[in-house]
Formats: C-alpha cells, sequence, structure tokens
C-alpha cells in the first residue's frame, strides 16, 4: 500500500511537501479550499519546483468553484513544473463550497464538468457549458511549455456516497474517499464504483484504477493507549471534521448523525443553536482538519476518534493497513492535526511506510 499525505495548502510551508519525499511519501495531496488555506496550485507551483519523485496534485481541487478549462489549465500547467508526476483530484466541494454559505455542486452538474474535463485534460476539444451557452473549446496554444498535455494527468474523483461514486467509476482513473478506516466498507466502495463503470458502458478494471482513502495516523508508543493528549492532539482535527461534515448533512438535508455521535449529538447542536444563522457557515468548519477549537474539545472522544482516524502501535498499525490492501484500498493519505503535522510525519514515515 503507499502512503500519502493531505496537505492543507499553505505557500509558506513547502518543506513539508520535500520532507514528506524524502521519507517515502508516494503522493502530496494539496487541498483546495479558498477561504481557509493558501490557494492549492500557487502551493503546487512551489512544490514542483523543490520536489523530484513525489507525485503531487490537488486534493481535492473544487469543481463548482473553477469552471472545467480553469481547472484543466490549472493542472496542466503544473504538469510543466513536474511532467509525469502531477495528478488532478477534483470534487463537488463539500468544504469549500459550504464554507462560503453553499451547498456542494449537484451531481448532474459534476457530471457534466467530468465529461467535459476528461478531453481537456488531453488537450483535446471539448463541449463546455456555461451560463446557458455551449461551445466547443480547447487549449489552443499549448506550444512553447506554456502547460504540458504530452505526459498523462490522471483523473481522480472524489465521492462520499453512491452517486458520485459512480462518476468516479464512470469518469475517473481513480476514486478519492474519506471512508472509516474498516476492511469491510471497501467492498461496498467498490461495488459504487464498478455499478458507475457498469452503468456508463466502461469497460473497467481493478488493477488499472486507483483507491485512495483520507484519514490519519498515530503510531503508539510502548505502553501508550488511544487515552493519551497525545493522540488527541495529532487526531483530533480529523476527528472533529467528521462532526462538521455530519452537521452540514444535518442542518441542509434533515439526515441524522451515525450512531458514533449519538452521545454528543444533542450537546453539539445545542451549542450552535444560538449562532448568527447569516453566519453559521463561517462557524461550523472553525479549525477544519487543523486544529480544534477551544469549545469543541469535548466533543473530541477517544470512541471517535477510533471510528476516524486509525491508531495503534506500528505493528497493529501495519496490520490495519494490510486487511484494507486485502479488500482493494490502494493509498491511505494522511491529514494530521496542523500543529503536530511534523511530528506525525516523521513517525509514519519511519514506521510505517518502509514496512507497507
Amino acid at each position: 500500500m503507499d502512503i500519502g499525505v493531505c496537505v492543507a495548502s499553505h505557500v509558506g510551508d513547502i518543506g513539508y511537501v520535500v520532507r514528506a519525499e524524502e521519507l517515502g511519501y508516494s503522493h502530496a495531496w494539496l487541498a483546495d479550499s479558498q477561504m481557509i488555506w493558501s490557494d492549492c496550485y500557487a502551493a503546487l507551483a512551489l512544490a514542483a519546483d523543490r520536489t523530484s519523485t513525489i507525485n503531487i496534485g490537488t486534493g481535492v481541487s473544487v469543481s463548482a468553484t473553477r469552471p472545467a478549462p480553469v481547472t484543466a489549465s490549472s493542472i496542466a500547467t503544473i504538469n510543466a513544473l513536474a511532467p509525469g508526476r502531477t495528478f488532478l483530484g477534483i470534487g463537488t466541494g463539500n468544504t469549500a463550497m459550504r464554507i462560503m454559505g453553499h451547498k456542494p455542486q449537484r451531481i448532474a452538474e459534476f457530471d457534466q464538468y467530468l465529461d467535459a474535463l476528461r478531453p481537456l485534460l488531453r488537450g483535446e476539444e471539448a463541449q463546455h457549458h456555461f451560463q446557458g451557452q455551449t461551445s466547443p473549446i480547447r487549449h489552443i496554444m499549448p506550444d512553447k511549455g506554456f502547460v504540458n498535455f504530452d505526459d498523462p494527468i490522471p483523473l481522480y474523483v472524489s465521492g462520499f456516497g453512491p452517486k458520485s461514486l459512480a462518476l468516479a467509476g464512470k469518469h475517473g482513473d481513480g476514486a478519492v474517499m474519506s471512508i472509516p478506516p474498516d476492511a469491510q466498507v471497501m467492498d461496498r466502495m467498490w461495488e459504487m464504483i464498478e455499478r458507475g463503470a457498469s452503468d456508463s458502458g466502461r469497460e473497467f478494471d481493478r488493477d488499472d484504477y486507483l483507491t485512495c482513502s483520507l484519514t490519519t495516523i498515530v503510531v503508539l508508543d510502548e505502553g501508550e493507549t488511544i487515552e493519551s493528549p497525545r493522540v488527541k492532539a495529532e487526531a483530533g482535527a480529523m476527528a472533529m471534521a467528521s462532526i462538521h461534515y455530519s452537521y452540514d448533512q444535518y442542518r441542509q438535508y434533515g439526515r441524522p448523525p451515525g450512531s458514533r455521535l449519538t452521545e454528543i449529538w444533542d450537546d453539539y447542536t445545542s451549542m450552535l443553536s444560538d449562532y448568527d444563522a447569516e453566519r453559521i457557515h463561517q462557524r461550523i468548519h472553525a479549525g477544519h482538519n487543523c486544529w480544534v477549537i477551544p469549545e469543541e474539545e469535548r466533543f473530541v472522544t477517544s470512541k471517535l476518534i477510533d471510528a476516524t482516524c486509525i491508531v495503534g502501535t506500528a505493528s497493529e498499525v501495519i496490520e490495519r493497513l494490510q486487511q484494507l490492501e486485502e479488500r482493494g484500498l490502494d493509498q491511505l493519505m494522511i491529514l494530521p492535526s496542523f500543529d503536530p503535522r511534523y511530528q506525525v510525519l516523521e513517525r509514519v514515515g519511519q514506521d510505517i511506510i518502509p514496512h507497507v
């Protein structure tokens, strides 16, 4: 199994990607959330200049905020800087759109977007739908090194549910997920992906298709348990982001939270009930996948961390990764909390990567 790193894009911290390359991480996925982090393509350009072997790309770019030709041109520019190791992860904007007070792009629009994006990534002509008009478009000046379409740019489609994962099967060279670290869940993910491929008439080979899931890893010291304050410090932001996501699903669609949140749900929703309704979208994702704000510390329980992250001794972590790999997961990308990110990068790089 490959281990990649998901990066909260930061133009002042490219050394983090450099160190990931040195430690043997296979991919650096730079996240695209415009109102919380640096611009991912600016950070990717800097990373391309300072690295030479690690695969770099978006983790993931947001379709709803960037028209397909803009996305294609942006990633093809990175491909000119890092030929043969550039990829594009793309999703509808579960965080980026909600932080701006909007829902993610609709599935039908995402399908149309991907249909145009795929040929554009090859430098070919596509039908682009924009502001009620459809036009044939292509990059008309790919010469002289402005962009690079000669080296393939793999397209990895992000999906959390049946419809989006079906589109990953229809359009993608791989699927990007955020699933509980449970090997049995992979069976259901493959079913959704392959159904999308089959329904679209696509010939599909698992061996030529990348599956990657987002979580984080904490390697325990001898005698240390999941109750350790270090575990909460390193994995708390990832665990808390799952509550943020569940709250958006509850607020916008009326969907109940999963059983892992039953104990804290009433308290959490009560905390937000009096917040300014015009600005609640700014509050929900405070600290998103970087840190846990003080008033939310009480919601990050060991039970929640265990349900969303991989915590264990080195041998236990390796065993869980092997189980996931046996069920068809090719890569795990880790996104540790921001302040201890280098410590986590080093520990996983030294204790886990050489053994998987």
